[in-house]
């Protein structure tokens, strides 16, 4: 087996690191210099507080506007898509008003939302049919930067490794098995990963970007939440989603994941979340404020 190599970068409000396993200390570096690079492109473009980026563009938008962005947006765009879809709304990147109001801890009523977006399925365009709403993808992108900084490190051939972005996202490749801590108040679960991600969610170190549509009347129901998933993206996505979701709730979707894991805020315990058996909770059906071209 070969040598574990560890590299460090600070970006997207985290440190990201990197743990190669390569024979050769010298190409690992090197992939791992050109994974940070990538990394610093994708918040260059994602941060909604970049001046310039494509975000910082999207959220200026006027009514009719038209804008054309980097494919790296426009793929994490439809990421952010498809998980409101599939969360029937609970996961909205464009609550960026309502998660700055959070932030803030205004004293002030929470914004009223409106507008209304509308992004290309087949090219890197954005229109605004209606100003008002804010994108913000602190929920989706530092998994979504893990998962194409994975794709980048398996081009080079290194056999196996683990990619972290700070304490909250985790994504292993290959076929060396990684053991990680689930800390909760009062103990830490040892679990492992095999080409898989994990993501945690929490009140503690999170709450801000917990915030669920007006119109689902969501609030967090755990101190901490954590899900294994085969994506990095998709287990921030769920990570989230699942802070605002009962644990009925949860049941009845566990069988969807390979670990869905909870704090009960009573013991203060890891508590592992297991399938009921019953039907997924179907998705709520609304008027999306953010879709594909062509659709409601």
């Amino acid at each position: 087996m070969s040598p574990s190599h560890t590299f460090a970068h600070k970006a997207m409000k985290t440190e990201f690191t990197l743990r190669l396993k390569h024979p050769d200390q010298q190409l690992a570096q090197s992939v791992a210099r050109e994974a940070f690079e990538l990394i610093d492109e994708l918040e260059s473009k994602l941060s909604r507080y970049f001046h310039g980026s494509d975000v910082w563009q999207i959220n200026r938008m006027q009514a009719g506007q038209n804008l054309f962005i980097s494919e790296l947006c426009h793929d994490c765009l439809l990421e952010g898509l498809q998980a409101y879809q599939q969360t029937g709304g609970l996961f909205d990147i464009t609550l960026g008003q309502l998660i700055e109001h959070r932030k803030n801890k205004l004293d002030e009523p929470p914004p009223q939302l409106a507008g209304q977006l509308v992004i290309a399925p087949d090219r890197p365009a954005i229109q605004c049919n209606e100003p008002g709403r804010e994108i913000d993808l602190g929920g989706i992108g530092k998994g979504f930067a893990l998962d194409r900084a994975k794709r980048l490190i398996q081009a080079w051939n290194i056999e196996s490794g683990i990619l972290s972005a700070g304490a909250s996202t985790h994504l292993a490749f290959g076929p060396q098995a990684w053991k990680l801590g689930l800390s909760s108040k009062n103990e830490t679960l040892e679990i492992t990963l095999r080409d898989q991600a994990l993501s945690a969610s929490g009140t503690s170190i999170q709450e801000a970007h917990i915030v669920a549509p007006p119109e689902l009347e969501g609030s967090t129901h755990h101190p901490r939440v954590w899900v294994v998933h085969h994506s990095a993206t998709w287990a921030d996505v769920w990570s989230t989603t699942a802070m605002l979701m009962s644990q009925k709730e949860l049941q009845e979707m566990a069988d969807q994941f390979p670990g869905l894991y909870i704090e009960n805020p009573d013991s203060g315990c890891v508590e592992q979340i297991h399938a009921t058996g019953q039907d997924e909770k179907a998705a709520t059906q609304k008027l999306p404020a953010f879709s594909r071209k062509g659709t409601v």
